[in-house]
């Protein structure tokens, strides 16, 4: 099966996106499949790029099996509404021209968000003659709304008309939540073309090791009890919480905080740090995907947060699943979906959105209680190994696929509708 798929992100950026997309292709491709992947010229999340690249027209390479195709898009750092806007145009724009000279395909995918990035289906499915299978990683306008980034008027009500539009056409739609399910099929008008597909965690890669004691000497967390939150640094994630965490716990030498990732509030959080004399703090910018594992391994709780806001409740991040996955105990600042996973697989504790108070009380009885954070980590690891294995995953997506080039109903992949519970 040929299978062309359209995404904003791709390796060797390492973004949660990127991850879950080349992880799904590299599956895919291994099982036999023609994948051809159109994304940009790697330069998240400060708009530069990344060595050995030119943002050039065309350029393509082959990685893990995949074919991956380059196009030109407008380079913008992940901050600043207009510049990013012109940075997700420009891709969508750049991609549709490049239509005719892709290859065939017996299914087109695109991914949102970015939004104009899952639009390209709507020119991609009559020019490639494929059907389209469209996933929505997150709700897109609804979050740009919920983080202030924009305001509710004309633009947003014009963006709400595509993105229903853009439901109604797809032939299938993949959603990473099922907490996202009602507001898609209250769009699309065919609740049984959606599937649920959670993220999940290359567990061959994320497997606790003895590296974390050496990244803890390297940083100097040596011997403390360290809270690490690895992942974008970005206007939904309410990060503030941890540099205020961090000051409740300044004069309890045995905690620190780490840091990891990139994004528009990375600046400005280090910014507020250095104001705040925190030295308990450890900010260490975006690092490769071959640190990931390593930095988990020094992490004895992680941290994993969002803005409380309705809107918020449908979502489950990623980094959870990693988390799980290397035996690490959660504290989990997140309403809804993700909190229900956290309580079903028994990974962790569960505090309330943007409460540095709950944070530090947390970090308090996970540091007091050994034998609580090594049963968090095996119940963790014990529900990724049955339900988030990214292998398993890709191969019931697979499914899907087929099932949509064959023009079958989606109905008969029902194991590829299941969600991790």
């Amino acid at each position: 099966m040929r299978i062309l798929f359209f995404t904003h992100y791709y390796p060797p950026e390492v973004n949660a996106p990127a991850s879950r997309t080349s992880e799904h292709c590299r599956a895919w491709a291994a099982a036999g499949a023609e994948v051809t992947v159109v994304t940009c010229a790697p330069n998240h999340p400060h708009g530069k790029l990344y060595p050995g690249y030119r943002n050039k027209l065309w350029q393509s390479e082959t990685l893990d099996g995949v074919k991956v195709v380059r196009v030109w898009s407008w380079l913008a750092a992940n901050e600043g509404f207009l510049p990013r806007i012109l940075n997700y145009v420009s891709y969508m724009a750049a991609s549709i021209l490049a239509l005719p000279f892709l290859p065939r395909a017996d299914v087109v995918v695109t991914t949102s968000p970015q939004f104009f990035c899952g639009l390209v289906g709507l020119f991609a499915r009559p020019v490639k003659r494929a059907p389209w299978v469209l996933e929505i990683r997150d709700l897109w306008p609804e979050s740009i709304v919920a983080v202030g980034a924009m305001k509710k008027g004309r633009t947003i009500r014009f963006l709400e008309w595509l993105e229903g539009f853009a439901y109604r056409q797809a032939d299938a739609i993949v959603s990473l939540t099922r907490g996202f399910v009602p507001h898609i099929a209250a769009r699309c008008g065919d609740p049984a073309k959606i599937a649920v597909f959670m993220n999940g965690a290359d567990l061959s890669a994320f497997t606790k090791s003895g590296d974390g004691e050496e990244i803890k000497r390297k940083y100097g967390l040596a011997g403390k009890f360290v809270g690490a939150y690895v992942g974008t640094h970005g206007m939904a994630h309410g990060l503030d919480t941890i540099l205020e965490a961090a000051a409740l716990l300044k004069d309890e030498p045995r905690f620190a905080f780490l840091m990891a990732g990139g994004g528009a509030e990375e600046a400005r959080l280090k910014a507020k740090r250095e104001q705040m004399g925190l030295d308990n703090v450890v900010m260490l910018g975006q690092r490769p995907k071959s640190e990931m594992p390593a930095l988990w391994s020094a992490t004895d709780a992680s941290l994993i947060l969002l803005k409380r806001s309705d809107t918020f409740k449908t979502v489950y991040p990623s980094k959870m699943s990693e988390a799980m996955a290397m035996q690490c105990p959660v504290i989990l600042g997140v309403e809804g979906e993700a909190k229900e996973v956290l309580e079903a697989a028994g990974a962790g504790l569960a505090i309330t959105p943007e409460s540095a108070e709950q944070l530090a009380a947390a970090m308090r009885k996970l540091a007091d209680d050994p034998a609580l954070c090594a049963a968090y980590g095996r119940a963790g690891r014990a529900y990724a190994d049955q339900n988030l294995d990214r292998a398993k995953v890709a191969a019931r997506f697979l499914t899907l696929l087929e099932d949509v080039a064959a023009r079958r109903p989606i109905s008969q992949a029902a194991p590829a509708r299941q969600s991790a519970r």
